[in-house]
């Protein structure tokens, strides 16, 4: 599964590092993979949404995903400007943070890093400055993650499950009825559950609550609204339930999520 036809595919260069900076990105959604290079993406400013290995993960602002080689995944962002730095990498080495997916809140020392690699941006040409020093970074890489959010939704393949998950995709404000999640999937309400827990990993609740903070943090990356207006505009009734339900899922406040943008 190659990459999109508009997107250099590095698993043919012969240089062991690639930086590919944009400003205002626009990515092909297509699924695709990378057989030989592991790649960090770092969003400056804007959200990015990305799909591996059939989990949608939210890279909010000034975060970082690391996409071990080989794993089926696509971006996409419905940002209207988004600031984007990915970092391809050989993959060399065993340990189990190389191997699986991460996304982390970039610390301030490797986002100076990121950001004085823009220097090489699209550049096929290998010299020894670049490598000594996107190797040195990737083997930091593991020391970066200790803020590891791991904010995804796993997409279910059962097809039973289609109307319902879209149901909920778009009425997640919403007070969820379960009746009528049964009555959509055409399901009795223990089997919707059952299979449902089993698809995604998470109850009807929980899915529905991580829909509304990973909407939540869209719009706080956005910076135009108060988090009181936030917390409406996603289904809370209240902004205390709103910082209790975000605190739960991400262990730290809506305010320390503004803090760091």
């Amino acid at each position: 599964m190659a990459p999109p036809e508009n997107i250099l595919n590095v698993d043919e260069l012969s240089k062991p590092y690639f930086v590919w900076f944009e400003d205002n990105w626009r990515h092909d959604d297509l699924l695709h993979l990378h057989e030989k290079k592991g790649q960090l993406v770092y969003v400056e400013s804007g959200f990015q949404y990305l799909t591996v290995e059939g989990k949608m993960y939210l890279l909010p602002q000034n975060h970082a995903a690391w996409i071990p080689a080989k794993a089926i995944h696509k971006t996409n962002s419905h940002s209207e400007r988004i600031r984007l730095m990915i970092m391809f990498f050989d993959s060399t080495k065993d340990d189990s943070f190389y191997n699986t997916v991460n996304v982390f809140s970039v610390p301030p020392v490797l986002k100076e890093m990121i950001r004085y690699a823009e220097k090489w941006s699209r550049d096929t040409d290998e010299s020894d400055d670049e490598n000594i020093f996107l190797k040195a970074l990737y083997n930091e890489l593991p020391n970066f993650v200790a803020d590891s959010i791991q904010l995804h939704i796993s997409l279910p393949k059962d097809k039973r499950l289609t109307q319902a998950i879209n149901h909920l995709n778009t009425h997640y404000t919403q007070d969820l009825k379960m009746e009528d999640l049964s009555d959509i999937a055409s399901l009795s309400l223990r089997s919707l559950e059952r299979i449902f827990k089993k698809e995604t990993g998470l109850t009807l609740i929980k899915y529905q609550q991580m829909l509304r903070i990973i909407k939540s943090l869209e719009l706080l990356s956005a910076n135009e609204w108060t988090i009181s207006e936030i917390a409406y505009q996603v289904g809370y009734k209240s902004l205390q339930a709103y910082t209790n339900s975000f605190q739960s899922v991400m262990q730290y406040r809506p305010s320390d999520f503004i803090k760091n943008l």
